[in-house]
């Protein structure tokens, strides 16, 4: 392609009127949880006691929640129905990818889907584990719910839940590397619509513009999942701190 062929396509594409992507729960979850994650981290890392860890492992295990529930009745971007795609399916858009096949999604496309519900399960997985581990700084405190469980049972939670969170830490590097990858290899923006909801119009495989549920509805599932997450420690006889 020459430049002046290459300057019309953008001047063309910067023309183009933007469509909704991703509703507001879905933006707000998604930068909520980048910064309860790092948080964690932090709070691991610096304090002692881990009372704020612990908190924020509560407050990480709502937005999960709250995710899985809008991942039913949300935008039509942002339900499960939406990226679901087959193990196949993902491969064949990954070598599409690599060869710089021009295919368009307006949500996530079938490899991002796969991602995320790895994302999903792995930061699940860690916020559970972590209802059942010690503090391995003083092992003076542990989670809610290791007075629940055998001695053996809270030292394999806790040993995976040091392990799960490595490990998610490299996936969440690797995702990141991914969009800026994406970027530059696709000329293609995956943060900006994460962060203002739209994105330029194409001929999208998916959907042509998501449909946006009410707030009201993420709301209710927002009010839900708290009740679902702390209403289950207590149940299960747990305290939370």
């Amino acid at each position: 392609m020459s430049v002046d062929q290459d300057a019309a396509s953008r001047g063309e594409a910067s023309e183009r009127p933007r469509v909704r992507v991703w509703d507001g729960p879905t933006r707000l979850f998604h930068w909520s949880l980048v910064i309860l994650i790092a948080l964690a981290y932090a709070t691991r890392k610096a304090n002692p006691d881990l009372v704020w860890h612990m908190r924020i492992g509560y407050a990480i295990l709502i937005l999960i929640t709250f995710r899985i529930l809008w991942g039913f009745v949300g935008s039509s971007t942002s339900r499960f129905s939406a990226f679901a795609y087959a193990p196949w399916t993902a491969v064949r858009y990954g070598i599409d990818f690599l060869l710089r096949r021009p295919r368009h999604f307006l949500g996530h496309n079938p490899l991002g889907g796969t991602v995320v519900f790895i994302l999903l399960g792995l930061v699940a997985a860690q916020g559970l584990l972590g209802l059942f581990s010690y503090d391995d700084h003083t092992d003076l405190h542990g989670g809610p719910l290791t007075s629940k469980v055998s001695e053996a049972t809270v030292a394999l939670a806790t040993r995976w839940h040091i392990w799960l969170f490595d490990i998610l830490l490299i996936v969440i590097a690797l995702h990141i590397l991914a969009s800026f990858a994406y970027a530059i290899w696709k000329r293609e923006d995956l943060i900006g619509p994460m962060i203002t909801g739209r994105k330029r119009r194409k001929d999208f495989e998916d959907q042509p513009e998501a449909q946006i549920a009410s707030p009201l509805v993420a709301l209710l599932c927002l009010i839900l999942a708290a009740a679902i997450v702390l209403g289950g420690i207590t149940l299960a006889g747990g305290k939370i701190g």
